[in-house]
């Protein structure tokens, strides 16, 4: 037995009281509150005060580059060239008019046709809609995280002080008080439905699988330091329905999941997240995929239609992008959840870039990477809008569907509804893409042509 001298048991006696103290706060002030679904308030108080100091550095930087003459950047939210929504047909008859003076009335090619063609690419080179959805916004003010703005530079000594304090306050406060927070609810998430997973089905097993998920996910919640305000809650999905939402970060599962009750789809994975994943179907029916079937699109929708089918079960969660974009914008969703018939529950999802960047850039950062970035942050901010359950008309199909549900969405996230598909962030375009603009060329001449020959 080793001997402890009388400093040494000191140390060791007020180690053991700040431990205690702060697991009894963790109890208190978090674990306890995500079991019942209360908030104190003091993460709203924490957002407010992180405005005022936001806004005093955004103004000093401000006034320091004025009084030694830096530009400042400013991000082009629109667009860097001004587009008016045109055809093609006006375009071109505006080109040949102010050319060669003639009209569409020629059936032949003009030469003077390509100008349209070339002045389109460069305009998409310059600003290309597409790929700057994946990367990051760009913020006008500050947030003392170097990673979001251009602006930062040094102004001034209080600045960088504060600066540096924040760096400490989030490395050394946050980050170890968020991988415990994160560390409790993974661990009594895997813990707990496995328990639940063995008892007999029945309400018992329901209403307990429900609060054990619920918990865990708002403690995961917590571990962000997440600040979400949920809109129209009456609108929340039902049993036998399906939630489709934009997809900006992986942490949009743990946001919806903090309030609603979800099966999950997606496929088996290894590691860390099988286990998850094999703790989770044991409490719940989640629908889980082999690798070898994700790609089958007749298995997949098959095990949809399935679930939906039950009225007993749970809504399906599902992300029709297939990608993460950057909070700025909604791209095409996949029809395969359309296609099934169920009732659709769109879900819009906007996030507040001030406090932390949620986006997810899996082509440039990994999933660790990515999950230090986001508990590095100051906080994630963001809303959550339940807009009312839409059906598949008659006279639809499920493209028709996909874009009507996509277009609420946008509208009401204060989104850009894009009709490009999120698979060309890693994919090329479709030779599909590029026949189109050549059959509305070609439609143009040929069809002015047969208007005047059955004239």
């Amino acid at each position: 037995m080793f001997l402890l001298l009388p400093f040494d048991s000191l140390v060791v006696n007020l180690l053991g009281i700040s431990i205690t103290v702060l697991f009894t706060l963790l109890l208190v002030f978090i674990i306890v509150p995500a079991i019942f679904g209360v908030s104190f308030g003091i993460r709203k108080v924490y957002m407010k005060t992180l405005l005022k100091i936001f806004q005093w550095a955004t103004l000093r930087i401000e006034r320091g580059a004025k009084e030694k003459n830096h530009p400042l950047y400013k991000p082009y939210v629109n667009g860097i060239i001004a587009k008016e929504p045109t055809s093609l047909e006006e375009e071109i008859k505006e080109i040949r008019r102010s050319g060669s003076g003639k009209d569409l009335d020629t059936p032949e090619f003009e030469l003077s046709d390509i100008f349209y063609f070339c002045r389109k690419g460069i305009e998409t080179i310059m600003d290309d809609e597409v790929t700057k959805r994946f990367s990051a916004e760009e913020l006008e003010s500050w947030n003392l995280l170097s990673r979001t703005n251009y602006n930062f530079h040094y102004i001034s000594l209080r600045l960088t002080v504060l600066w540096g304090l924040g760096v400490l306050i989030r490395y050394c406060f946050l980050l170890p008080l968020r991988i415990a927070l994160a560390f409790t609810g993974i661990s009594l998430l895997v813990t707990g439905t496995t328990v639940v997973g063995y008892l007999p089905n029945g309400r018992c097993k329901e209403f307990l699988s429900k609060h054990v998920h619920l918990m865990c996910y708002r403690i995961c919640v917590r571990a962000l330091t997440a600040i979400i305000t949920y809109h129209d809650r009456e609108n929340r999905p039902r049993n036998g329905g399906i939630c489709v939402a934009n997809h900006t970060s992986p942490i949009d599962v743990i946001i919806l999941a903090s309030d609603g009750y979800y099966a999950m789809v997606g496929q088996i994975h290894g590691g860390l997240m099988g286990v998850i994943q094999r703790a989770m179907v044991k409490a719940c029916p989640h629908v889980w995929f082999e690798r070898s079937e994700v790609k089958d699109r007749h298995l997949v929708a098959k095990r949809l239609t399935e679930h939906v089918q039950d009225k007993s079960k749970l809504p399906i969660l599902i992300f029709p992008e297939g990608t993460c974009i950057n909070n700025t914008s909604v791209m095409m969703f996949k029809k395969g959840s359309f296609e099934i018939g169920a009732t659709v529950y769109p879900v819009a999802i906007k996030y507040d870039p001030q406090f932390g960047d949620a986006f997810w850039n899996s082509s440039k950062y990994g999933m660790v990477t990515y999950l230090l970035r986001m508990m590095t942050s100051w906080a994630i901010v963001c809303s959550v809008w339940y807009l009312p359950p839409m059906t598949r008309q008659c006279d639809e199909d499920a493209v028709q569907f996909a874009n009507r549900v996509k277009s609420a969405i946008a509208r009401q996230g204060g989104l850009v509804d894009l009709l490009w598909d999120g698979g060309l962030k890693r994919e090329k375009v479709k030779d599909t893409f590029k026949e189109e603009q050549q059959k509305l060329y070609s439609k143009m001449i040929v069809g002015n042509h047969e208007d005047r020959s059955r004239s």
